[in-house]
């Protein structure tokens, strides 16, 4: 597995299929921070955090439990975002992370602002959390756990699910 730090330019070089393990910063956001989210876009708001260059975790990590950072943090069903994707890649994110396929919307969507959507595994939230080094919750608190968490990871295995150039592996 490759170790980087991502920016567009590295993901342009990836390939679907390809694993790696992240380290640096990724947001946390489920369904309920995508819609608060857009709304603000589609309203010419400015968005809590700056979407540019960001990747987006679709995770609602649970409450830390006593003496580490976080507490399980898997990824949640990725399709679920898709009707909130294509805005908030427009919008500068560089990618999100996440389980499962997308929609053909969503892939073209990846190609043309030249994106990439990784995978991490499913069921697997406790393991996940150990490459977490530090969580901090950042934008719609109210929300809970679905709210927008600033997560600095080391080592985080990811695989590339679409690659920047549109091709897929489920």
């Amino acid at each position: 597995m490759r170790k980087l730090q991502l920016s567009r330019k590295v993901c342009g070089g990836l390939n679907a299929g390809e694993r790696l393990k992240l380290s640096g910063v990724i947001y946390t956001a489920r369904d309920q921070a995508h819609c608060r989210l857009a709304k603000a876009i589609r309203a010419g708001r400015k968005t809590p955090i700056d979407l540019r260059e960001k990747i987006i975790y679709y995770c609602g990590p649970a409450k830390a439990p006593k003496g580490r950072v976080i507490g399980s943090c898997g990824p949640t069903t990725s399709s679920r975002m898709d009707e909130f994707t294509p805005l908030l890649l427009k919008a500068g994110i560089l990618g999100m992370i996440g389980k499962g396929g997308r929609s053909p919307g969503v892939v073209r969507a990846i190609k043309r602002n030249k994106g990439i959507y990784f995978l991490t595994f499913a069921g697997c939230g406790a393991l996940l959390a150990k490459y977490v080094r530090s969580a901090t919750p950042v934008a719609y608190k109210d929300l809970g756990p679905e709210a927008i968490y600033r997560l600095e990871v080391r080592d985080f295995p990811l695989i590339v699910g679409v690659d920047s150039k549109g091709k897929r592996i489920i």
